[in-house]
């Protein structure tokens, strides 16, 4: 999973603003609570913002299914001197060797897990590990943006790293979308073609808290993402809060 996917992740995601969102998730954790000492940055992808928390002298732990997003996150954080523990596992089986004080999920990962009972477990080993009181940070997208942005959608990304074709599929009846990737990457004169599938899930706000409740996590503020703006009927991302308060 997200094999060739790791390999063009960053060159994909050249119009993320990494610093400000990570400026957001602070001010989260000290507007809710204070900023963590330990934090879980659960899904760490490339390890963009466990680089960052870390940098800012944050205790990271830095989960993710895909070694090769691992790998990648790993190179990344010798070239910035950043101590980060990356553990390659599978959210809803997350095992941790303590507790920690925060954790985030950032970007819509908790979407690629399409089980509504493996996005519950997930949410719930996150709970298990947290402390009492301390928040959990995470966003998704929205049903409005897989129906009405992703779709039966095809968009065309083009760097100067990779030329991707991205083509969706939605599933109406759980609001699935699947999703998959070309990638023509630059080889001298000749480009290398690759490819990767996989799909995300919205979930509606029953479900959502649901399993927040089944996890002992209590919603303090849910808002658009990078803002402190509610929710409308065409949010594309949203952004929890969340405190364990058992």
């Amino acid at each position: 999973m997200y094999n060739e996917f790791a390999y063009s992740y960053d060159a994909l995601m050249t119009d993320v603003d990494y610093q400000k969102r990570t400026d957001y998730i602070c001010s989260l954790f000290e507007t809710f609570d204070r900023m963590p000492t330990l934090m879980l940055d659960l899904a760490c992808g490339t390890g963009e913002f466990s680089n960052r928390f870390a940098n800012m002298g944050v205790s990271v732990i830095g989960v993710d299914i895909s070694y090769d997003m691992l790998s990648i996150a790993r190179e990344k954080s010798a070239e910035q001197g950043a101590d980060v523990l990356y553990l390659c596992q599978d959210a809803a089986m997350l095992d941790l060797y303590g507790t920690i004080d925060g954790a985030i999920c950032c970007l819509d990962s908790l979407n690629h897990i399409t089980d509504y009972e493996q996005f519950c477990n997930a949410i719930s080993r996150v709970s298990l590990f947290l402390e009492k009181d301390r928040l959990f940070i995470f966003d998704l997208n929205t049903i409005y943006k897989h129906r009405c942005v992703l779709g039966n959608n095809t968009f065309i990304i083009d760097t100067d790293d990779v030329y991707c074709v991205w083509q969706n599929e939605y599933q109406e009846k759980d609001n699935i979308v699947d999703i998959n990737l070309d990638f023509f990457t630059p080889d001298g004169d000749a480009y290398y073609r690759s490819g990767e599938s996989f799909c995300e899930r919205a979930y509606d706000d029953a479900q959502i808290k649901n399993a927040l409740q089944k996890a002992g996590l209590k919603i303090e503020a849910v808002y658009e993402e990078l803002t402190q703006n509610q929710p409308n009927d065409t949010t594309q991302r949203v952004v929890y809060v969340t405190r364990k308060v058992k």
